[in-house]
């Protein structure tokens, strides 16, 4: 799949840049890696995309620690999910469900792929990249990937296989198989209080 990334640097070797070689790198903040390349990402966010990230990530981790379903992930924190070429993406938040954690922590990004992953649209994002990310994802193998507009609000569910789903303030998130038991009225999530 070509991407519409913007490509900040190309290693000139065969292989790319590692997983390894991003993380060991001096300010490697502002960069996610894709099959190799490196991708710099707009840093840092407005107000609506973050006061939004954190209400939605709030309501997900509350209901994910009080239901001891797994852990979940700050925004971003790097996700290791393919190897040679190394792909390494760092969402708004990220949960992965007890069953599915690494065994043991390891120095460095996070060695598995997150059953759900949130990603806030800055007003930078073009739309044909936030489909890509998206798509990213959804290959790597998570269950869910929500991509939040806060411009719209809308709420976009993206399942594999699935058509995605918008949502808007008069409607209900509920977090299926991956979230079992989870709802939210996104009215609260878009109002202004």
């Amino acid at each position: 799949m070509a991407l519409a990334y913007e490509i900040e640097e190309i290693n000139t070797s065969l292989r790319g840049y590692t997983a390894e070689e991003l993380f060991s790198m001096p300010n490697n903040q502002g960069y996610f890696l894709i099959q190799g390349n490196l991708i710099k990402t707009d840093m840092p966010t407005g107000d609506e995309h973050g006061s939004l990230t954190f209400a939605l990530s709030l309501e997900i981790g509350s209901f994910v620690r009080g239901n001891k379903l797994g852990r979940c992930w700050a925004a971003e924190t790097g996700f290791f999910v393919a190897r040679d070429p190394d792909t390494v993406l760092a969402p708004d938040f990220a949960f992965i469900r007890t069953e599915r954690l690494p065994k043991e922590s390891v120095r460095g990004y996070v060695r598995a792929v997150p059953d759900l992953v949130l990603e806030t649209r800055s007003p930078s994002d073009r739309p044909r990249e936030v489909a890509e990310k998206v798509q990213e994802w959804l290959d790597a193998g998570v269950s869910m990937v929500l991509e939040l507009n806060p411009m719209k609000n809308i709420l976009t569910v993206h399942r594999a296989g699935l058509e995605p789903l918008a949502l808007g303030p008069e409607d209900i998130f509920e977090g299926a198989e991956v979230l079992p038991g989870f709802s939210l009225a996104l009215s609260a999530l878009f109002s202004e209080d």
